[in-house]
């Protein structure tokens, strides 16, 4: 392992008077035959002082940026690599409250990894020395792909309803599964992800979405969220989608029920729709339960997206672009649009419409796991081919004649907009419009009228 470790992390390491290991999911990955890369997150512990091991790690060529000294911990960086010391402790909490109450600093390295959550990520490895210490049995849990938590399940979780969120996500990362106690403890307390602020709950879900990208593993978000619908947390996060639970379709169209289409519709799309993908079909449930049938899903499913993400307190941008690309994926769903509004939905997508593309894709490869192209998104790349070989504008900026232009010819200012708008509309249909003598026709023959 060593040769996978900053020089300024070694250098520190052999100044200490006391062991200094790593811990947790560097040391886990490496077992588990994971690279250790310049992204791998470096957690070091050690029964030192705060204030001891900030002042050594000065002298390596580190800089602390923050010091907590009611728990013992240091964040540091050495200009390529961030890292976080925490003193050995030992922790008490109030259930449900996700912050220990009671913090005891410790010499006993077993104490130190019982406060942690699972075995697998409790191995420690003596960074001078080269060795490991494996207090709980954390190695052969690595070996064997599970997750088992430190002390009973029903504490562990009990302790702080976050770790009911970071079980799901290691499943995910790191293919592990989590023991049947595990699961069952974690069932047991899935109400009290309610006790966490909805922007750390927003956080962990969006690490579970993108877990494919921790070591290429394709099936990643899918594992994680079967793990959060198993222990009913999605029934406390976001019930308006654990609905979907046992929902089943079209069995011509269909093979999964509403839950389980929708993950799998995540495994299928880029990283940067993983939200949209996820809650692409969460209208079915509320329109079934109103309607009885699935009809407005999509507009139903939009509005409840939006109330999900605010909710969990999502950045704007990522509600306003998951609530069009929800509202908008069964758009001509079917194919017989005309082409005329294939047109012009492809225009005003603007910068969202690969994503749509690539969402339409995802939705059509998750009813089945057919990955050949879908027919809509085959219509709509014919179409957009053609509207870019004719030269059609795709904004004001594209297109030929420009405001200035356009009040040259007599257009009052207050008009300018309208005009523009108007023009950019006449070459929708015909994109061999768009050069400035045919414009600038139109504009002289609009103002005639």
């Amino acid at each position: 392992m060593q040769e996978f470790l900053p020089e300024n992390l070694k250098k520190l390491a052999a100044r200490c008077p006391r062991p200094l290991y790593l811990v947790g999911g560097s040391v886990r990955d490496f077992l588990a035959g994971y690279p250790v890369t310049d992204k791998t997150d470096f957690d070091i512990t050690s029964p030192m002082s705060e204030e001891e091991l900030a002042v050594l790690a000065e002298q390596c060529g580190m800089h602390v940026r923050a010091v907590y000294k009611n728990t013992g911990t240091i964040k540091l960086e050495d200009g390529l690599h961030g890292y976080e010391f925490t003193r050995f402790r030992s922790d008490k909490y109030v259930r449900g409250v996700h912050t220990p109450s009671e913090i005891q600093f410790t010499e006993d390295i077993t104490l130190d990894a019982r406060r942690r959550d699972f075995c697998a990520d409790a191995v420690y490895y003596d960074i001078a020395a080269g060795t490991f210490s494996d207090p709980l049995g954390g190695i052969a849990d690595i070996h064997a792909r599970i997750l088992r938590t430190v002390r009973e399940p029903e504490r562990v979780f009990g302790e702080d309803g976050l770790r009911l969120l970071r079980l799901a996500r290691l499943a995910a990362e790191t293919g592990f599964s989590p023991d049947e106690a595990c699961l069952a403890g974690a069932k047991q307390n899935a109400a009290l992800i309610k006790d966490i602020a909805p922007e750390r709950i927003l956080a962990e879900l969006q690490l579970l979405l993108t877990a494919d990208g921790k070591h290429e593993d394709a099936e990643a978000p899918c594992r994680g969220l079967r793990i959060l619908r198993d222990t009913t947390v999605f029934g406390h996060t976001m019930p308006e989608l654990a609905l979907g639970e046992g929902m089943f379709q079209r069995r011509d169209f269909h093979d999964f029920d509403v839950l389980e289409h929708s993950f799998r519709c995540v495994r299928y799309a880029p990283r940067e729709i993983r939200w949209a993908a996820l809650l692409h079909d969460v209208g079915k449930p509320f329109c079934m339960a109103r309607d009885g049938n699935f009809y407005a899903h999509a507009e139903e499913g939009a509005r409840i997206a939006g109330e999900i993400l605010d909710r969990l307190r999502a950045p704007r941008a990522l509600v306003k672009n998951t609530v069009y690309l929800v509202g908008m994926h069964m758009r001509d769903f079917d194919g017989k649009m005309r082409e005329s509004k294939v047109r012009r939905t492809l225009r005003d997508s603007g910068r969202l419409l690969e994503p749509l593309l690539a969402l339409k894709q995802a939705d059509f490869s998750a009813c089945k796991g057919d990955l050949s192209p879908a027919p809509t998104v085959v219509k709509w790349r014919n179409v957009l081919q053609t509207m870019r070989r004719e030269g059609v504008p795709f904004s004001l900026k594209e297109l030929k004649l420009g405001g200035k232009e356009v009040q040259a010819l007599g257009v009052p200012p207050q008009k300018t907009a309208e005009v523009l708008a108007g023009l950019l509309d006449d070459c929708l249909t015909d994109g061999s419009r768009n050069n400035v003598q045919w414009l600038s026709a139109r504009v002289r023959s609009r103002l005639s009228r």
